[in-house]
């Protein structure tokens, strides 16, 4: 169990500078078309969001997906391929076709390692994972951990980023952050947060902020017993994280 800790001011002061928003994947294109839509809006700052066809690539080559993919490419928004990694009860080889298809159908950018291990034990066949899926990029796939907890510090050598928080507002707002992330910058740290209310959201963009995240999602939407996905459609503030956090905004 790693020794848990708050960050210094100058962390904090450096990833305000950074700080970006993370989408951590819509509803379909047909069921989200506003969602879509806000994605391409000139200067949101959003650093990735990621693609979600079912469960993964899907069967065949969605339409709807393909041009909402093509819309978030030519106006500069990173794509990510979301891959359900299941702990580590998935194949190597599936998640490697997986991958495979998300890049041969939809031209992703990179992946989202879902529900990806976080014990030290698992670290070597996740780094062979992250290696293969790196390659099927010229120029290096961009990879991100949705761990949705501080893992074991070695994970961080492996991907462009990691998901450390993911959970309520209830929990982040108490929440702190592992002392080993203080050797890395913000960017390699990503936080989602759902039940947000409008009323605490400063609040959760200094916990963010003071914790070194350098990329967020805040919604007010609710996991309400695990039936639904919160993170399927913006937030009802969503024109207020956009003025929060954009570039060059502080503290």
């Amino acid at each position: 169990m790693p020794h848990l800790t708050r960050r210094g001011t100058l962390q904090a002061a450096t990833a305000a500078d950074r700080m970006g928003v993370g989408v951590p994947g819509y509803a379909h294109p047909l069921v989200a078309p506003v969602e879509w839509a806000e994605l391409t809006r000139p200067g949101a700052p959003l650093h990735w969001t990621v693609l979600n066809v079912a469960n993964g690539p899907g069967a065949r080559p969605d339409p709807h997906c393909l041009e909402a993919a093509g819309r978030l490419r030519n106006a500069g928004v990173r794509v990510l391929g979301r891959l359900d990694v299941a702990y580590g009860a998935r194949t190597f080889a599936e998640l490697i076709s997986d991958g495979h298809r998300f890049r041969d159908w939809y031209r992703v950018d990179g992946f989202y390692l879902d529900r990806c291990p976080v014990e030290g034990a698992d670290l070597p066949g996740v780094r062979r994972l992250a290696s293969t899926l790196s390659g099927l990029a010229d120029d290096g796939a961009h990879l991100v951990l949705g761990q949705g907890t501080h893992p074991h510090p070695g994970y961080a050598e492996i991907a462009h980023q990691l998901v450390t928080f993911s959970g309520p507002w209830a929990d982040y707002r108490w929440s702190q952050v592992a002392e080993w992330t203080a050797d890395h910058p913000p960017e390699r740290f990503c936080h989602l947060v759902h039940g947000l209310p409008r009323t605490h959201l400063d609040e959760a963009v200094r916990i963010a902020r003071w914790q070194g995240a350098g990329t967020v999602f805040l919604t007010d939407r609710s996991d309400r017993d695990g039936q639904n996905d919160p993170y399927e459609a913006l937030p009802g503030y969503w024109d207020e994280i956009v003025s929060r956090i954009g570039p060059g905004v502080s503290e």
